[in-house]
Formats: C-alpha cells, structure tokens, sequence
C-alpha cells in the first residue's frame, strides 16, 4: 500500500499542478492534464486500500482531499478522463452462525486493484525542498517566456517608429510637391494668358501689318529700279 507520506506529497504536488493549470487555463487548456489524472488515479486508489484495511485516521482526510482536487480540476474534465468519486465504504457484515461451525479462520479480503494508468510510478513523492524547487521551476520559465514577450514587444515598437519617421518623410515630400505643382500651375496660367493676348492682337491687326510689309517691298523695289 502506498504511504500517508507519498499519497500527501502526491496531495501537495497535484493541488500545485491544479493551479498552475486555472491561472494558464486560457492559453495552455491542457497544461499539465496528463500528470494531474495520473496523481488523480494513483490518490484514489490509495485511499480506497486504505478504507478497505481500516486506516481510517489516513483515509478520511486523502479522501476529503481528493474531492478537493476533483472539484478543481471540475466536473467535464473528470468525466473526460474517468475519474470519479471514491464511494463510501461498507461496514462489514456480521459473521453468520454458520461460520462458527468451520472454527475461527477469516476470510481473506477481497483484492483491491488500481486503476490501470501508462505509467503508475509517474509522480515520484515530493518533499517541501521539492516541491519548492518545482515552483521555482515553473517560474522561471514563466519568466524566460515573458523576457521573450518583452523582446519581441520591443522590436514591433522599434518597427513602428521607423514606419512613423518613414511616413513623416513621405508627407513631407508629398506637401513639397503639391506646393511645386501649384506655382507650375499659376505660371501655366499666365503663359496661357499672354499666349492668348498675342494671338488676338495678331488676329485683330493682321491687316494693317500686311500693308506695312507690302509698302517696304513697295520702296525696296523704287530704289532699286532707280539706281
């Protein structure tokens, strides 16, 4: 039968699993479920070989444990792995009269067999030095995964204000080029414009430059004849 030592420091290790597991619930749902059935499994049958050798004085209190630890874990993830409650022990009948006839032998108890798991020495027993040195454990890879969380956070941080330096320079260029493009637009305007004035004084003294030119040719050709 296992010891009231081994079935506490199995106790005293599952109710640590249990609440490493509520307060990681969200993002690891399975975190140490394999382990905490198994110690689960491995309590139950040792409460039950204890009520059936009427050690009451250990039993009672792993059994109250183990209800304990059934309603952390909760009543879907129970049934999920087979677990159920311990029942409560028989009293032992009264011995027949027929049994006197056949003297005073006893009848041998009825085996108890544990529940099969895959691996029954699993949860080795913890004393308070290990069990502190599994927390310890526990924590310092909480806190090697936060470092990382920390580094990464850092990096997008970094990242978003090079993007935001980035989109300042673009702004800017793009305010210089709008600027750029309006005084392009205003001397368009005035080009057109003067463009505009020329050819209607064109159109408007077409004639009167005609005759000009024609009474110069007219004079080029006088002086010409009479030399």
């Amino acid at each position: 039968m296992s010891s009231a030592a081994r079935l506490t420091a199995i106790t005293t290790s599952t109710l640590s699993l249990l609440r490493e597991r509520q307060r990681l619930q969200t993002t690891h749902p399975t975190l140490h479920l394999q382990q905490i059935v198994s110690n689960l499994r491995l309590l139950r049958a040792g409460v039950i070989e204890a009520e059936s050798q009427g050690v009451d004085d250990i039993a009672g209190p792993l059994r109250a444990q183990y209800e304990r630890l059934l309603e952390i874990l909760g009543e879907e993830e129970a049934r999920k792995a087979g677990l159920e409650r311990i029942p409560l022990p028989t009293p032992p009948s009264p011995p027949s009269p027929t049994s006197s006839c056949f003297g005073e032998r006893k009848m041998s108890p009825e085996p108890v067999y544990e529940p099969y798991t895959d691996d029954p020495d699993s949860a080795p027993a913890l004393d308070e030095g290990g069990i502190l040195l599994q927390q310890r454990r526990i924590m310092d890879d909480q806190d090697a995964h936060l470092t990382h969380l920390s580094s990464s956070i850092g990096r997008q941080h970094h990242i978003s204000l090079q993007i935001n330096d980035e989109l300042e320079v673009q702004t800017g260029l793009l305010d210089t080029l709008d600027t750029e493009l309006d005084g392009t637009d205003v001397r368009m305007r005035s080009a057109r414009r003067r463009l505009e004035r020329v050819a209607r004084g064109a159109k408007e003294n077409g004639s009167t430059v005609t005759i000009v030119l024609l009474i110069l040719v007219l004079l080029v050709l006088i002086v010409v004849f009479k030399t």
